[in-house]
């Protein structure tokens, strides 16, 4: 009965205190809005989630979220120094295809997350039959180089946090 009313308790948990985080106030009726949005919402996007989550190697995301907060500062520092320093005519936008081993829903589109917040990329696609992502980077040099740093250091971890 609880779990068809809160198909995903975490969330709904998110949800609502996020909403008396967001009002700032502990008033009744906005404690009553909290825990209707926190029932309704998982309801009225389960259909939307693509697949239950089912980790296999829980800890290695503590890993996976040291190497990602390690990958943004510097990407940050080196697009803000290219920027500083390079015409944009100097500049090698490209895209680049990175072809994908991994097939779980949930494991692709943490690598598209993670390759979409990280400065220096724009813009991700994962092509239908899961086998490539298409991803628009800022400035590239050596798209092998780029190609294999996600292999190895994203979606290896990535399978065995979410296949192996």
């Amino acid at each position: 009965m609880i779990k068809r009313w809160l198909p995903s308790p975490l969330l709904s948990l998110a949800l609502f205190v996020v909403w008396l985080l967001l009002n700032q106030s502990l008033h009744p009726a906005t404690l009553l809005l909290a825990a209707l949005l926190s029932i309704a919402v998982p309801l009225l996007t389960q259909s939307l989630r693509p697949a239950r989550v089912k980790m296999r190697k829980p800890m290695l995301v503590l890993r996976l979220g040291g190497l990602v907060a390690h990958d943004l500062v510097v990407s940050a520092f080196t697009v803000a120094r290219l920027l500083m320093t390079r015409r944009s005519r100097d500049m090698k936008p490209s895209f680049v295809r990175v072809p994908l081993d991994m097939r779980d829903p949930n494991a692709l589109a943490t690598l598209a997350m993670i390759l979409c917040l990280t400065p220096g990329t724009a813009w991700g696609e994962i092509a239908f039959d899961r086998s490539t992502l298409l991803i628009h980077l800022f400035h590239e040099e050596d798209e092998a180089a780029f190609i294999a740093l996600i292999k190895t250091r994203y979606e290896r971890l990535l399978m065995e946090i979410f296949e192996s």
